[in-house]
């Protein structure tokens, strides 16, 4: 059983009107892992999303992909790769929504005797976007 407490008066929107309310990184006390919280308003369809870090240099050192949040509130922990102290990052978030096509008609397959295939996300629609800077410090 989930049991959720929010604010009555913050009504869940449809995918179109969600929205990143909070993109924070805290690097921790070791400079190798960071504490990432996100926050999205809330919503009636389970959004996605995708969190990377890049370095002052452009080069991905951690990612992390977010498949159907059932929590507006979210904090993840984050390794970074290759770390290095007084060096600046830049976190990129995106909340989006993907949409399914069916790979076969599912009245076909059901009428040949085998199973329909799952719809496969083919396209997506970015919502939201955010990004902040932190630095390890030295």
């Amino acid at each position: 059983m989930n049991i959720y407490f929010h604010d009555p008066d913050d009504i869940p929107l449809p995918p179109g009107e969600v929205r990143i309310r909070e993109l924070r990184a805290d690097p921790w006390p070791d400079g190798r892992r960071v504490r990432i919280n996100l926050e999205v308003t809330p919503f009636q369809k389970r959004p996605n999303g995708e969190i990377s870090i890049r370095d002052d240099q452009g080069e991905e050192v951690a990612s992390i992909s977010i498949i159907e949040t059932g929590d507006p509130k979210m904090e993840f922990t984050i390794h970074l790769r290759s770390p290095r102290l007084g060096a600046e990052y830049t976190v990129f978030s995106k909340v989006y929504y993907a949409e399914a096509e069916e790979e076969e008609d599912e009245e076909a397959a059901n009428r040949s005797g085998e199973q329909p295939l799952l719809p496969l996300p083919t396209k997506s629609t970015v919502v939201d976007q955010a990004e902040t800077t932190f630095r390890i410090e030295e």
